[in-house]
């Protein structure tokens, strides 16, 4: 069953990608005696782990890279799969959000800069479709362009979702500051402030952990 076409702030979606696949994106700098793998790209999910080890093994002797790359490409990609399963299950805020994609790019020979706008709501959107049109309608024939647009946009997508999460948590920490500060009662002082001071702690607490999780997946990003 597909997502809806739009949502509201009053209505939270379960965090996913703002596209009609649901693939992330994977980044790896990886250096080992002296050599250096970097790599991006898409990566599902919902693959089995097994894909991971099977990957890795096949990176490791298509490139002729050492023995030591192989149980760090598989940590790297594992890692970064567990920050986005940490997120599933969450609510996530999306509302009539239209944001700007930013493009910088240059691969090989061929530099791409260009901005244009992203509808949040259209669960049917397919960054991978929208590379392939703007290389054709640029002219552009390297093969190694459109995959490395697409994945530009899936990472900026990524992270507006996980901000989304972030929003998510902040606005059901207000909703129950307000529920609290409604229920307190002059005949009941002392005990209503600790229990505001419980929950604002705790609603600070799981705020900061929904920023630290966003600098993470940068990170693995």
């Amino acid at each position: 069953m597909k997502s809806p076409a739009s949502a509201s702030w009053k209505a939270p979606l379960k965090f996913r990608m703002p596209t009609a696949e649901n693939l992330i994106p994977i980044r790896l700098d990886i250096e080992v005696d002296g050599q250096r793998y970097k790599d991006a790209f898409t990566w599902n999910p919902y693959d089995p782990d097994s894909e991971v080890v099977m990957f890795a093994k096949r990176t490791v002797k298509d490139l002729k890279l050492s023995p030591g790359f192989l149980p760090q490409i598989v940590q790297s990609i594992q890692s970064q799969l567990a920050t986005f399963r940490s997120y599933e299950g969450q609510d996530m805020y999306v509302g009539d959000k239209i944001i700007p994609i930013k493009l910088d790019l240059q691969v090989n020979h061929i530099v791409i800069r260009d901005q244009f706008l992203w509808d949040l709501n259209n669960f049917d959107s397919d960054p991978e479709e929208f590379a392939r049109t703007l290389c054709k309608d640029l002219g552009i024939e390297d093969p190694e362009v459109e995959p490395a647009i697409a994945f530009a946009i899936r990472e900026q997508l990524y992270e507006i979702a996980i901000q989304n999460v972030t929003t998510a948590r902040e606005n059901r920490i207000s909703k129950k500051g307000r529920r609290a500060a409604e229920h307190f009662t002059p005949s009941k002082a002392s005990g209503a402030a600790l229990d505001l001071m419980k929950l604002f702690s705790f609603g600070s607490s799981v705020v900061r952990s929904g920023f630290r999780g966003g600098d993470v997946c940068k990170k693995g990003l």
